[in-house]
């Protein structure tokens, strides 16, 4: 839920703040922070500062309340000296830094920086574990693999079906149309009831892989959810589904944190950091060919060399 410090809240319980304003994939493999500061701190209320729509999703996650923050140009909306533990989950960068500095908290929990207590920051681990790693060296107890969420308060409108999920934040993890559209009717060859979803600005390109999947599979008719849902009904879509083939985006981590088997497509990010924990998920990508501009607006070439025979070769080897 959305929550505001005012007059109503119980001005002795002390606050734990923890900042991370950035997308529903980044929220995901924070969990196993998250839990851990859960259980570290009961005394305390934690607000999760990020933007408002991920609101939801904490709602999943349980015990922690939400702040709205929209990313870090400006300072966050609590009065300073307010929060007794600040944990910066954002980063390691100057503006991230900035933001917990001006809490002026009680107590820092962040990687080394300027002189500041905390282990250094390493590349090339998976993000549940760069942030359990931070709680571990401060004396906090956390597990990597504490990742999965509750189930949602709302059931799957299609329970069973295989979900396609044809969206990205970025162009560089935006895979063809026409190889979606492929898979999709591949798919329902194979006895899949196929439905496609994405975000609200993701319809209109749901809507075309549904019409080129008609095309290719004779009038195939394939589930159009894409810019239907609320965040709860698209997480009980994933919750409940067969199996789900995505980018490397939040549907993605959903599936792990639902464990459903999945095939993971990834573009600019690296694998070994953003990849799925272990469990039925292939993830399928060409490291040698990899670009690495997550902003770009451009497919990178590491996704772009994964093919629909690459796909259906995953999904056969998932058993699905």
């Amino acid at each position: 839920m959305d929550t505001a410090l005012d007059s109503n809240e119980n001005s002795d319980q002390p606050l734990l703040l923890a900042l991370r304003a950035l997308k529903l994939g980044d929220l995901l493999v924070a969990v196993p922070a998250l839990r851990g500061l859960r259980r570290a701190f009961p005394e305390h209320r934690i607000l999760y500062a990020a933007p408002a729509w991920i609101a939801e999703a904490l709602e999943l996650v349980g015990g922690i309340d939400h702040l709205p923050t929209p990313g870090l140009d400006d300072p966050l909306t609590v009065p300073r000296g307010a929060v007794d533990i600040a944990v910066n989950l954002h980063g390691n960068g100057a503006e991230s830094r900035l933001r917990i500095e001006e809490l002026q908290a009680n107590r820092v929990v962040a990687h080394a920086s300027n002189g500041a207590d905390g282990p250094e920051w390493i590349t090339g681990i998976p993000e549940r574990e760069r942030w359990t790693r931070l709680l571990n060296w401060h004396g906090i107890d956390a597990d990597p693999l504490d990742y999965r969420l509750n189930r949602p308060s709302v059931r799957s409108p299609r329970p069973g079906a295989t979900v396609v999920h044809v969206g990205a934040a970025y162009g560089s993890r935006l895979w063809p149309v026409e190889r979606f559209a492929e898979v999709a009717v591949e798919l329902a060859a194979a006895g899949h009831e196929v439905v496609l979803t994405g975000g609200a600005s993701e319809r209109a390109r749901a809507e075309e892989t549904a019409a080129l999947a008609g095309l290719k599979g004779t009038n195939l008719d394939v589930g159009l959810l894409a810019g239907r849902q609320s965040l709860a009904e698209f997480a009980a879509t994933i919750a409940e589904a067969r199996l789900v083939v995505s980018a490397d985006t939040g549907a993605a981590h959903l599936a792990s944190a639902y464990e459903r088997p999945s095939v993971v497509l990834f573009g600019p990010a690296p694998a070994e950091e953003w990849g799925p924990p272990p469990g039925p998920h292939v993830v399928l990508t060409a490291v040698e060919l990899r670009r690495g501009d997550v902003f770009s607006a451009d497919p990178d070439p590491a996704l772009l060399a994964v093919s629909v025979r690459d796909v259906m070769d995953a999904v056969e080897a998932l058993g699905c």
